[in-house]
């Protein structure tokens, strides 16, 4: 809703045909009197749309207005102070709600600086432990820090030997079942040997067989006998020289 606070001269016909018409510019009226006239004007609209609201919309409304004078108006539709107390209440509540969290804030961040700290220690501790492990910077320990390293150094090798011996008889285990599993092959393919070995025993036992083979082994023998017994004509041939007379 817009309002025409343009200065004006009361009475002028042009005046009173643009009153409340069009865009104005917001600023202070130099006219003493219609300053005064828009002042009255503009603070019932108000009033009345303080009453509008509180009304409508069922909400608590104070409305506080002092004139150019000193003068005070004021609307409230349940009690001017019970609004402004209220008022007061709720902005301190946000205001202690901002301090809580800056608190909660600086609190959480102290609290990272301490952990970062304790990280740092920590990592040191552990980097001068691993050193005073290996035999190294044991000249600036006690004869008390001394017995505590020598205490942790025996309990680690105690579990370390434990650990050893856990996988070596786990070794141990395996090896004995690898063992069973190649005897009991070994004992099957030295069963399959005698079976072949029997095999061909019978084979050689069988009717016919020797037969065979003293008949092969004749007629080879023949052969070779027949094949001795012919005369090399060529190398008696290259031996024989003629008689010639002189």
């Amino acid at each position: 809703m817009e309002f025409n606070t343009q200065p004006m001269e009361i009475g002028s016909p042009s005046s009173q045909r643009k009153l409340g018409r069009g865009k104005i510019e917001i600023k202070r009226i130099e006219n003493t009197t219609n300053r005064q006239v828009t002042f009255c004007k503009r603070r019932n609209g108000l009033l009345k749309k303080a009453y509008e609201l509180s009304v409508l919309c069922d909400a608590e409304v104070a409305l506080i207005v002092f004139s150019s004078r000193g003068r005070l108006y004021e609307y409230a539709n349940q009690s001017v102070k019970g609004t402004i107390d209220r008022y007061k209440k709720a902005y301190s509540d946000q205001s202690g709600a901002g301090s809580v969290a800056e608190a909660n804030a600086q609190y959480y961040q102290q609290e990272s600086m301490k952990l970062r700290k304790n990280i740092c220690s920590l990592n040191d501790s552990n980097k001068a432990l691993s050193r005073h492990m290996m035999g190294e910077g044991l000249t600036e320990l006690k004869p008390k820090e001394l017995k505590n390293l020598e205490a942790k150094l025996e309990r680690s090798i105690s579990r370390i030997r434990s650990k050893k011996n856990e996988l070596l008889f786990a070794e141990i285990e395996f090896m004995q079942k690898r063992e069973i599993e190649l005897h009991n092959n070994n004992q099957f393919l030295q069963a399959r040997i005698s079976e072949n070995e029997r095999a061909e025993q019978s084979m050689s036992l069988m009717p016919g067989a020797n037969e065979y083979e003293f008949v092969s082994s004749q007629s080879y023998d023949s052969r070779n006998y027949f094949q001795a017994l012919q005369p090399n004509t060529h190398y008696q041939r290259q031996d024989h020289t003629p008689l010639q007379l002189v």
